[in-house]
């Protein structure tokens, strides 16, 4: 999975408006969607603003984080922690007509407290790692529990805001039975003050992120991580992540043939005409004419060449 054409989905919320999706439950910040397809490989990106569980009913879905690849197929999970870039490739099983079925469901840090006080579990070994992505095994209480799902999506809008809370809550036994470390990761507040500031920001320079998100990632409240950023920056993190944006934009059009729109996805910005605002603002010409200036001088410089 090479540069990335088209928008990074921001998930939960941009996944409402997926054509794939069936169904989705709703309740006060925590949502289950679902999703069917036929499909033999399609690919995409998506941002995590809330941690999500993923169940394969049938099909394969791939997840790429970093150079990591990790494989979920029929009645698989995955853990995805909140606050990462996933590419994807989702792919049917061939015998079905290439049908992929699945579900997603999204935790909320406030369902999370509520599950602890409610369950009176103690996350007793601190975990020094967080583990953004994790493969979770899956029993037969939990399949059973998936399938008891199917039927409140035949009418989303009749099931009680408290049933969806308690559904959650069942979703959270199960897997605190199944996998007591996985429990651990989902509860450890990401606190690593030590976490390379630079890395933080250099992973995330074209992710559709928030400033309270990396707040979050660097282990410092948003105050804080304003200031730290301020001091070793001598900006604020908004100019700085445009201003590397707007390097990098610059470089593509200059070096590739990939067109301005993609140029524009590729870097983090979500809307043409704002990136091509902004990248005059800086470089004096809009994109499109700034790579026929390129073109120009490299003509030139060949023909001083052959000459």
């Amino acid at each position: 999975m090479s540069i990335r054409n088209g928008k990074i989905i921001k998930a939960p919320q941009g996944l409402e408006r997926a054509p794939d999706k069936q169904g989705s439950l709703k309740q006060n910040g925590l949502s289950v969607i679902q999703f069917c397809l036929h499909t033999q490989g399609t690919t995409g990106s998506f941002f995590l603003k809330d941690h999500m569980l993923l169940f394969v009913i049938s099909g394969v879905y791939t997840v790429r984080f970093k150079d990591q690849e990790y494989t979920v197929r029929s009645n698989e999970m995955v853990f995805l922690h909140k606050s990462i870039r996933i590419d994807y490739i989702k792919s049917g099983e061939p015998g079905s007509e290439f049908m992929l079925d699945y579900m997603m469901f999204f935790l909320n840090e406030n369902m999370l407290a509520e599950f602890v006080q409610f369950s009176g579990f103690k996350p007793t070994n601190s975990v020094n790692e967080i583990t953004p992505v994790s493969i979770i095994q899956v029993n037969e209480l939990t399949r059973s529990y998936i399938a008891s799902l199917k039927p409140y999506f035949e009418n989303p809008d009749e099931v009680q805001d408290g049933l969806i809370r308690l559904k959650f809550m069942e979703l959270l036994f199960h897997l605190a039975q199944a996998n007591d470390h996985f429990l651990h990761q989902l509860l450890q507040p990401n606190h690593d003050k030590n976490s390379n500031f630079g890395k933080i920001m250099e992973e995330n320079i074209t992710n559709p992120i928030s400033i309270s998100d990396l707040a979050y990632l660097s282990g410092r409240s948003l105050s804080t991580f304003k200031r730290d950023f301020q001091t070793l920056y001598h900006t604020s993190p908004l100019k700085w992540i445009r201003n590397q944006r707007l390097d990098k934009a610059k470089k593509l059009l200059a070096e590739t043939s990939l067109s301005v729109t993609d140029v524009c996805f590729s870097t983090g910005f979500e809307n043409v005409a704002h990136f091509s605002k902004v990248f005059k603002l800086q470089f004096g010409l809009p994109p499109s004419e700034f790579r026929q200036q390129c073109k120009r001088s490299e003509e030139k410089t060949n023909r001083g060449h052959h000459n």
